[in-house]
């Protein structure tokens, strides 16, 4: 972009009542150019990529929340990563933002023969074997092995985990019930190992009783993730009622017992 197409398109940028997808993809250019923004030029893959992370989330919280305009907001925000990034490789000549619209559009008309092609399907189930059946012709992931390595490993430990479980479920307990004794089995080992004071020992077994815990959440049809969250959202709106009653009393809760504070917790938990 030479300096007076730069100037041209700041005009109209700066002029102009309404944007699209490419206007977006011009001011990245513009940020990151020459004479841009001397914080955008300096970013990387590596340097921005919390920043996808903490806008992904904010989606989510858009959407528990049933917020459409934070959400409207929050998918910008995500918008703009994508455009970012890949603005970054387009610098070095490696693919552009309209590569990857045109990569999905691909990848998706291939994973959807019952729409653009001659499969025929009645459920949302047979949907999903196809695709992940695709999937897996596609990636090349010949084992059972492989399509547990591909798997996310940053993906939030529990959700990670319930995916693992799922994708070898062959390989699982045959009952909830099944699953409890053998939570009750990995809770001894966590007393075991916490008794012997091996760290690496209480980490690992811990760990077990996590991974144990994920499979009663399948087997219960309960997503882990989701229900852990919703069970910290709880935690916190309770102890604020504790809080709020303990401070009506002229008192503060870091000054109480454990048990001053489990009664008042008891209060509350028996209103609901």
């Amino acid at each position: 972009m030479t300096q007076e197409e730069r100037q041209q398109n700041v005009e109209r940028l700066v002029n102009q009542e309404r944007y699209g997808f490419d206007d977006l993809v011009t001011v990245v250019q513009l940020l990151r150019a020459p004479g841009g923004c001397p914080w955008d030029m300096e970013q990387t893959h590596k340097s921005v990529r919390k920043d996808f992370i903490e806008e992904t989330y904010e989606v989510i919280e858009a959407i528990d929340t049933d917020d459409p305009v934070l959400l409207r907001e929050e998918l910008g925000d995500v918008l703009l990563q994508v455009a970012f990034h890949a603005q970054i490789e387009a610098e070095q000549g490696s693919f552009d933002v309209y590569d990857v619209a045109n990569d999905i559009c691909a990848k998706l008309i291939h994973r959807h023969p019952h729409v653009f092609g001659e499969v025929q399907v009645s459920n949302s189930d047979e949907v999903l074997s196809n695709w992940d059946k695709i999937k897996t012709e596609e990636k090349h992931r010949d084992t059972l092995t492989d399509k547990l390595r591909a798997i996310p490993p940053m993906l939030p430990a529990l959700m990670r985990a319930q995916k693992v479980g799922k994708k070898a479920s062959f390989f699982d307990f045959g009952t909830a019930d099944e699953v409890i004794a053998k939570l009750y089995e990995e809770i001894d080992e966590v007393k075991a190992a916490m008794e012997s004071g091996d760290q690496s020992e209480i980490d690992e077994e811990i760990g077990d009783l996590l991974l144990t815990v994920t499979s009663l959440a399948r087997k219960a049809h309960t997503d882990s993730e989701e229900a852990l969250v919703r069970a910290t959202n709880k935690f916190i709106d309770r102890f604020e009622k504790v809080e709020k009653i303990v401070n009506s009393r002229g008192e503060s809760v870091e000054n109480l017992t454990m048990s001053e504070l489990d009664a008042v917790w008891d209060e509350i938990k028996h209103e609901n």
